[in-house]
C-alpha cells in the first residue's frame, strides 16, 4: 500500500516539476500525510521525497521501527538541529525547488527553514490529499474490517443499554470494539439519549438511558490505521408519534443520499437528495451540517457532501464516502443515521451494515 502510494507521489513531483517534497510530522503537526507515504506509525519524523529517491528522518526513539515499518525510505537520524540534517541533504541530491504543506506548517517554522535550508519553496496544493481520495482494495479491506467490529461491538452491547448512563454504554462498546480486534477508537464514541439527542456532538455523560425514548449512538474502530465511522439511532421503547416520524425522514432521507451516490454524481448532489427529504418534510432549519465525508486515515477528509461548491468533486470509484442526515430539535431530542460507503463501478457499497430502519430496543 505504502510502496504504491509512494511511486504515485514520485511521478505527481515529476509532473509538478518539482525536486523534493518535505512532509513535516513532528509531535505537533498532522501525521496523516507522512503515514500513508511511508508506513511509519511512530509520533516524530520528516519525510524528503525526490522523484528518484526518498528519506525517513527521526529521532533516536524511532530509528529501528522507522526501518521495519518504512523500508522503502533511507531512514537518517534527523540530529539535533533537523534542519541542518535536511539542507545537508537536499545539497547532497541538489534539490533546488522543494515543496512543502503551506496548509499545515506554521509560519514560524516555515519561516525557519526557508533561513536555513537553500531552496525555492513551493506549496504542494494538497497532492498527497488528492492521492489519498481514491482508496485501494488494502484499504477498503481495513476500513470494512473495522466497521464489522464495531457493528459487532453494537449488538453485544446495545441490549442492556436502557437503565446504564451514557458514558457507561459507551464505555461497553468502547470495551467490546476493543476485545473484538480495533487498535483504537476511530473518534471518541457519541452515546446520547433523550433530549440531548438535539446536540448532535454531545459528549456521552452520566445521564441514564430511560424506556421510551432515541438513543444516538456515533462510533468506529480502527485497523491498521484505518476508521470506520456509523451512527445508529433506536427506540428504548415505545416513543412519541413525533419521533418515531424524525426516524422515518432522517431513513428515507439517508436511503435518497445513498441512492445518489455513484461514480459521475458530485458528492454535492448526495447531500441535495438527503437534504431535499428532511426539507420538504418541514425540519430543513434542523439540519445543520453536511450530509456527509471521506473516511480514511482521518475520520473526516475529502470528499465532503455538503452544501459548498468550493468543496464539491466528482465522485470516483474506490473513494469512500459517509451519508449521514439528521434532525435535531432542542427540548425533544433527535435522530441521526449514518454509514459508511465506497463508491463502486456501478453505484455504492455499504461498508457499516447496521439497519438503518427504525428499532425498539
Amino acid at each position: 500500500m505504502t510502496t504504491s502510494a509512494l511511486a504515485r507521489f514520485q511521478e505527481r513531483l515529476r509532473v509538478a516539476e518539482l525536486d523534493a517534497a518535505l512532509i513535516a510530522a513532528p509531535e505537533t503537526l498532522p501525521a496523516t500525510n507522512l503515514r500513508y507515504l511511508s508506513g511509519f506509525t511512530g509520533s516524530s519524523a520528516y519525510l524528503l521525497v525526490t522523484p528518484e529517491r526518498a528519506w525517513l528522518l527521526t529521532d533516536g526513539r524511532y530509528v529501528e521501527q522507522a526501518r521495519v515499518e518504512s523500508p522503502a525510505f533511507e531512514v537518517v537520524p534527523q540530529g539535533r538541529q533537523v534542519a541542518e540534517t535536511i539542507a545537508a541533504l537536499c545539497q547532497e541530491a541538489r534539490i533546488a525547488k522543494l515543496g512543502f504543506e503551506a496548509d499545515k506548517v506554521p509560519h514560524a517554522m516555515y519561516k525557519a527553514w526557508r533561513d536555513q535550508i537553500p531552496a525555492i519553496w513551493r506549496p504542494l496544493r494538497r497532492m498527497v490529499e488528492d492521492l489519498r481520495l481514491v482508496k485501494t482494495p488494502e484499504e477498503i479491506a481495513a476500513i470494512r474490517e473495522a466497521a464489522a467490529i464495531a457493528d459487532d461491538a453494537l449488538a453485544e452491547v446495545l441490549p442492556q443499554a436502557v437503565g446504564q448512563s451514557e458514558r457507561e454504554l459507551a464505555l461497553a462498546l468502547e470495551w467490546g470494539m476493543r476485545r473484538r480486534g480495533a487498535e483504537a477508537l476511530a473518534f471518541p464514541s457519541i452515546v446520547v439519549a433523550g433530549e440531548r439527542g438535539a446536540w448532535p456532538h454531545a459528549q456521552p455523560s452520566d445521564r441514564r438511558i430511560q424506556p421510551g425514548e432515541l438513543l444516538i449512538l456515533d462510533f468506529g474502530a480502527q485497523v491498521r490505521g484505518y476508521k470506520s465511522d456509523e451512527t445508529v439511532t433506536v427506540a428504548t421503547g415505545p416513543v412519541s408519534e413525533e419521533l418515531r416520524r424524525l426516524v422515518d425522514i432522517v431513513a428515507e432521507a439517508q436511503a435518497r443520499g445513498i441512492e445518489a451516490a455513484r461514480p459521475g454524481a458530485t458528492a454535492g448532489s448526495v447531500d441535495a437528495a438527503a437534504r431535499s427529504v428532511i426539507e420538504r418534510a418541514g425540519y430543513g432549519a434542523a439540519f445543520g451540517h453536511g450530509t456527509g465525508h471521506g473516511v480514511g486515515l482521518d475520520i473526516h477528509e475529502a470528499p465532503y457532501a455538503g452544501p459548498n461548491p468550493q468543496l464539491d468533486v466528482v465522485l470516483a470509484p474506490g473513494m469512500t464516502l459517509t451519508v449521514e442526515p439528521g434532525i435535531y430539535l432542542p427540548g425533544l431530542g433527535g435522530c441521526r443515521l449514518e454509514d459508511t460507503l465506497v463508491i463502486t463501478e456501478t453505484g455504492a457499497e455499504r461498508l457499516t451494515r447496521w439497519p438503518k430502519t427504525f428499532q425498539v430496543l
